[in-house]
């Protein structure tokens, strides 16, 4: 059993939390818990911009902010805590979260993080955490975030959403089912994203408020009002369905057998980013000298940096480059072409 890192001792809270404190789920003592939580969110895209607006809007104490990814126009759609200078600026979108936040509740303390979520930085990147939301865009990264979480004992809850539809179900290691007994095996063949099916940004909001909403029910202190199924909705056809997680399967690999593949690393691929024609490159901690590669990259294309990234375009590629080395290659899904004109450009 998970408990939260601090018992607090119920104070009073000021007009902000005024109507949250008013509901008797919450109240008062809910209220003091929340302000000592601490959140993670796995990536920072529609559903954690929204997850993470909630969250702090609320009051949780921490956030943990965790994306590898940076704004542009096509993501103001349904991103929330984004706005068109940070997609003109091209802005990590894990900083454009943490400045959003900063605005409308600077009690909150948001540690942005500008990364991919790997086997090598979970456990520094998750530690601390009283519970992980995923926020994510592919299989890999949950299977991931679903061994550590087996292994710490840690509660994390699964959302997604694409076209009209939003799912979500409660991970509790040891007393619900995890993500592997309910999916052995990532989809296989056809799967829907973003880029070809589109999403709608209610789609977006109903995941995350659920989701948020189960995070609160948890840290709150009101565990029995967790639920216990995979929850899953199509808000264009008003089907919904429910599907029971209340206990593990026998013979799970995860969390009956405990082996975590991909905490260990295993097979992970590159990553074809949602909504994008891009492939993601990982060469993480390697140096990188943005003011020096700016102009060694000028006479080639077009080239803009901060100190966050280096945005270089040449023809119809774009290659966006981290501080840590990691890139992300638009304008093809070509794994090798990818990796060659990182070679070519930034070196191997």
């Amino acid at each position: 059993m998970v408990t939260l890192s601090k018992t607090p001792a119920v104070r009073p809270f000021s007009d902000r939390y005024s109507r949250q404190v008013l509901f008797p789920g919450i109240g008062e003592a809910g209220q003091e818990r929340l302000s000592v939580a601490h959140v993670a969110l796995v990536g920072c895209g529609a559903t954690g911009a929204a997850a993470a607006n909630l969250l702090a809007r609320a009051g949780v104490g921490t956030l943990t902010l965790i994306d590898r990814d940076f704004v542009e126009e096509s993501n103001l759609q349904r991103q929330v805590l984004f706005d068109e200078a940070d997609a003109q600026d091209a802005l990590p979108k894990a900083e454009a979260a943490r400045q959003k936040i900063a605005l409308f509740n600077s009690e909150v303390a948001v540690h942005a993080h500008i990364a991919d979520l790997t086997h090598g930085n979970i456990h520094a990147l998750l530690t601390g955490a009283d519970i992980v939301l995923d926020a994510t865009d592919n299989f890999e990264t949950r299977y991931l975030v679903n061994d550590y979480a087996v292994e710490q004992h840690k509660p994390w809850i699964y959302s997604a959403a694409v076209g009209s539809y939003a799912v979500t179900m409660n991970i509790l290691p040891g007393e619900t089912a995890c993500l592997a007994c309910i999916f052995p095996k990532p989809p296989t063949g056809t799967v829907e994203t973003c880029d070809t099916a589109g999403i709608l940004n209610s789609a977006v909001n109903l995941a995350a408020s659920i989701a948020v909403t189960e995070a609160i029910k948890f840290l709150a202190g009101a565990r029995d009002r967790l639920r216990r199924t995979l929850l899953s909705c199509d808000l264009w056809t008003n089907e919904w369905s429910s599907v029971s997680s209340s206990h593990p399967r026998a013979d799970c690999e995860v969390c009956q057998s405990r082996n975590f593949l991909h905490l260990r690393g295993e097979g992970r691929p590159h990553v074809t980013l949602c909504g994008r024609n891009s492939v993601q490159i990982h060469e993480h901690g390697r140096p990188v000298d943005f003011g020096e590669l700016e102009a060694r990259l000028k006479p080639h294309g077009q080239v803009r940096s901060n100190n966050l990234l280096l945005r270089f375009e040449r023809g119809e590629h774009t290659l966006t480059l981290f501080a840590d080395g990691r890139a992300i290659v638009q304008g093809t899904t070509d794994v090798a072409l990818a990796r060659s004109l990182y070679a070519r450009f930034i070196g191997s």
